[in-house]
């Protein structure tokens, strides 16, 4: 089964006097980068939180939004003066270049973040767990996302590489005559330039034999099919993370079309290549997206 790597989350529940709303969101990216914002209360448990994250998530660009809001009585707030200031002090630049009058800023500046914070900025365990529960439930959400747009990957991806083995047992069915009339066309080199009188049977068939060797494609056919099995059976195995290696696999099965194709010498195979070329770029698209 696999899983894309896009999906949104959300969850949000009150408990005691504290409403927890988490909001994650992740999208394509080649390792695991989290954009992470925090109120102050969870300041101190950021390592703990990232790390969740990370474990559930596993790759990806991924955007955390949490936020937690006080309910009931009024709690105890602290004003950050220090902070006041310099806004203050930047507002007032600004306003004596502009001519703006800055007599009724106060009420601005105290909305501004981080100046007016809750006395107790640090979060009790009880009500860490509480959170915790909050973030489980918003990661669930997107991992079920996540599995769901992986359903209609994986129909494509399988649909994409049942064509390029198509194109390859239309390339088993084309070989024999491409063989015939290569080695037709030497005969006909040869007597043309050389004259049948002249030629060495013995030296032609070893010459042929050569030839042939350097042309053939059979061992290159066998590799494709074996990549296109083993694709197939990675994405029906058990483990998780499986977008890296069915990348890989990916140039690997384009390496075998594209010696196919330079060993080829033929129209109709030719064309088979081009085929599975194109059912190979519109394959690598999607896994972009695979977790």
């Amino acid at each position: 089964m696999l899983k894309s790597m896009t999906g949104f989350g959300r969850a949000e529940q009150t408990v005691g006097d504290k409403t927890f709303l988490v909001e994650v969101k992740a999208l394509n990216g080649k390792q695991f980068e989290l954009q992470l914002k925090l109120p102050p209360l969870l300041k101190a448990y950021e390592f703990d939180i990232r790390n969740n994250i990370q474990e559930q998530l596993l790759r990806g660009t991924i955007d955390c939004y949490i936020s937690i809001k006080q309910n009931g009585a009024s709690k105890p707030v602290v004003i950050n003066t220090e902070l006041i200031k310099a806004y203050y002090q930047q507002i007032d630049t600004l306003a004596t270049e502009l001519n703006i009058d800055t007599n009724s800023v106060l009420s601005a500046l105290l909305r501004l973040p981080e100046v007016v914070t809750p006395a107790n900025d640090i979060m009790n365990e009880t009500d860490f767990s509480d959170f915790n529960n909050v973030l489980k439930a918003a990661l669930q959400e997107l991992n079920a996302h996540r599995v769901e747009e992986g359903l209609s990957l994986e129909k494509d991806l399988l649909l994409r590489i049942e064509k390029i083995k198509e194109q390859e047992e239309n390339i088993l069915k084309l070989e024999p005559a491409r063989k015939a009339k290569i080695k037709e066309e030497i005969h006909q080199l040869l007597a043309e330039h050389v004259g049948k009188e002249n030629i060495d049977g013995n030296r032609l068939e070893q010459e042929l034999i050569y030839y042939m060797e350097k042309i053939d494609i059979h061992e290159e056919q066998i590799r494709l099919r074996q990549h296109c099995e083993y694709f197939a059976e990675i994405m029906n195995g058990p483990e998780a993370g499986k977008g890296k290696k069915l990348s890989f696999l990916l140039q690997e099965i384009g390496r075998e079309i594209n010696t196919t194709g330079s060993k080829a010498y033929d129209a109709g195979i030719q064309q088979c290549v081009v085929k599975m070329k194109d059912e190979l770029e519109k394959a690598k698209e999607q896994v972009l997206n695979v977790l």
